[in-house]
């Protein structure tokens, strides 16, 4: 009689510690499943939000290549401005050569009529004197008369040659003023390309580290999904291993990990118990 309850005693305790174990080995699983689900919901917010962050640098990435396009296109508007204005600048020096040539021929028309002019003074008093003699002039006021025209074309040349001088000098200034502001305008334009070629550049190199995370997240992400798969095939092994044994079908899907696993889960308890 005494070795009887020893032996119910033993079994007894074997079946406690049993239960103990599976009850151990229920919380550990669920404690590992309920860890891995949470990290599965925090990759996945972390998948969602690189998607978003990638959406808005490649958006932002569009605006700016949209942006150096129109940039390219002003500066091609700006650089046939240029040349136009380059062909007018040469048109207008043409145009003040040649009035440098028409003031040149002036100079030396009207240092051809001083000349006379002062030849005919030294013969003023032979004139006036060959004035009585005269059959052509009457008068000496005829011959002062005619003096007076000579010295009213000197006028005329003279005001013709000061305007011309002005205008030269006019064009002159437009021509320095015109290339002045195209200097500074190509000056800045030189500035803006270097501006925004930095920032090019800038964005490239923030778009090859986001290119590195992204990659790491998802080498991360392909070996969680790796063990996830192993753990799926040895629930699914156990499972069918139980179906065998017991020779019950069960009508838990073959894609419910967690029906196979509280399947095998029921059967060991089962078995336990029965034992």
């Amino acid at each position: 009689m005494p070795p009887r309850e020893d032996d119910q005693l033993t079994t007894a305790t074997r079946l406690l510690q049993r239960r103990r174990e599976v009850a151990e080995v229920e919380q550990t699983l669920a404690a590992r499943k309920e860890d891995f689900q949470m990290r599965l919901e925090r990759l996945q917010q972390r998948r969602e939000e690189l998607g978003q962050k990638e959406e808005t640098l490649k958006d932002a990435l569009l605006k700016f290549d949209k942006f150096l396009k129109e940039n390219d296109s002003k500066q091609s508007r700006a650089v046939r401005k240029a040349r136009a204005e380059r062909n007018m600048a040469r048109q207008k020096d043409r145009e003040i050569k040649q009035l440098s040539q028409e003031i040149a021929a002036l100079q030396a028309r009207r240092e051809r009529l001083e000349g006379k002019v002062k030849e005919n003074a030294v013969y003023w008093a032979y004139l006036v004197s060959a004035t009585d003699k005269s059959e052509k002039f009457q008068e000496l006021r005829e011959l002062i008369g005619r003096f007076d025209t000579m010295l009213s074309t000197r006028e005329q040349l003279l005001q013709r040659e000061s305007a011309g001088q002005g205008r030269l000098e006019e064009e002159k200034q437009r021509l320095r003023r015109f290339v002045k502001e195209r200097s500074d305008l190509i000056l800045q334009h030189s500035n803006q390309l270097a501006t925004l070629q930095t920032q090019l550049d800038q964005a490239r190199a923030l778009a090859l580290k986001w290119e590195s995370k992204w990659n790491h997240i998802q080498a991360t992400a392909a070996k969680k999904t790796l063990l996830l798969g192993q753990i799926k095939v040895v629930i699914l092994n156990l499972f069918q291993m139980v179906n065998k044994h017991t020779q019950q079908d069960s009508e838990v899907s073959i894609e419910d990990p967690e029906g196979q696993l509280d399947r095998v889960s029921a059967v060991l308890n089962a078995a336990w118990v029965h034992e």
